[in-house]
């Protein structure tokens, strides 16, 4: 296994719902990934440790990322540079100009860089704006550059969630419990990935369920593959990776990526309420949601271990504020 830095709270706890629980028949758990840090908080972190180790030594002083305006990554990413003593330009996807809230709120806080692209460019051309940021950016100003992809997922990043995977099989020692299922949200591959290539490296029998909270199943399945593959060339994972070992969930993206329907902010209010747990509502609002209606619909045993990761968003939740009626 490559090396990392250390910046995450871990390990996070695990506890278990209870009212949940009982209401929808199954033994749900829930992993506080949301809790790796404050500024740094979430999933994104832990794959953030082993790429910013590799700018490290590559004597890199100027990260460079992107994802939307209330991006989690772009964040954490952010945070992370000014801990590190580093520089940071992030690529951001936007519509209208923006307001200064959330997560971009906290982007401007850290001192990052803003560079804006309309939605087409960002699916188009992301890649290539940023190379074309680090390459100004190295001529005009002597910097040197690394550039993040998109959540931070990559061959080298989803090791952060095998190494998490470790974890879990601690604690599930610790606890005295085996959880049949894992449950993530699916934005932009790497939790997952790291997930599913400890799953079969280690012939460990679980089912790993994602939720897709933007493209369909076919995208995400095809874009994991790569990862589990880059994966396993970097770390020297002996298994056969295949398309087979991915499981995505696409019916629950609602009317796309960011944007909320009532009935999910209901939701999230609800689960609020009966647990004093806040879901976010751009990834685990919907990857909860799902769940609860899969369980309802009988595609998860009543009785079942779950462990679903909480991957973080808070901050995301307070451009949204309007939009719930109490």
């Amino acid at each position: 296994m490559i090396g990392k830095i250390l910046l995450a709270n871990l390990p996070t706890k695990i506890s278990k719902l209870e009212r949940l629980s009982k209401e929808w028949g199954v033994n749900l758990y829930i992993k506080r990934d949301d809790q790796t840090g404050s500024e740094i908080s979430g999933n994104k972190i832990r794959k953030l440790e082993y790429l910013l180790k590799i700018a490290l030594d590559n004597n890199c002083d100027t990260l460079i990322t992107t994802g939307g305006i209330q991006s989690n990554h772009c964040r954490a990413t952010a945070a992370a540079a000014t801990l590190l003593g580093l520089k940071c330009e992030l690529l951001l996807r936007v519509g209208d100009l923006p307001k200064v809230e959330g997560n971009y709120f906290l982007d401007k806080l850290f001192g990052a860089g803003i560079n804006f692209c309309n939605a087409d460019e960002y699916r188009d051309s992301r890649d290539e704006i940023m190379r074309v940021i680090g390459e100004r950016l190295e001529k005009e100003s002597g910097r040197r550059c690394f550039i993040i992809p998109e959540g931070a997922s990559n061959g080298v990043g989803s090791l952060g969630y095998y190494e998490a995977m470790n974890e879990i099989l601690t604690q599930e020692r610790e606890y005295g419990v085996r959880f049949e299922s894992i449950v993530v949200a699916v934005g932009s591959g790497g939790t997952y990935s790291g997930l599913c290539t400890a799953n079969k490296e280690m012939n460990l029998g679980k089912r790993v369920i994602g939720f897709a909270v933007a493209s369909d199943s076919e995208y995400f399945v095809n874009k994991i593959h790569i990862l589990n593959n880059e994966a396993a060339d970097i770390a020297g994972f002996k298994s056969e990776f295949s398309r087979n070992d991915i499981e995505i969930i696409d019916k629950y993206i609602g009317e796309g990526y960011a944007i909320s329907r009532p009935e999910e902010l209901r939701f999230i209010a609800d689960i609020a309420s009966k647990e004093a747990l806040i879901l976010d509502p751009v990834y685990t609002g919907k990857a909860m949601y799902g769940l609860y209606n899969e369980i309802k619909e009988g595609n998860v045993p009543q009785g079942s271990n779950l462990l679903f990761i909480h991957t973080g968003g808070i901050f995301g939740l307070f451009p949204k504020q309007d939009q719930f009626i109490f």
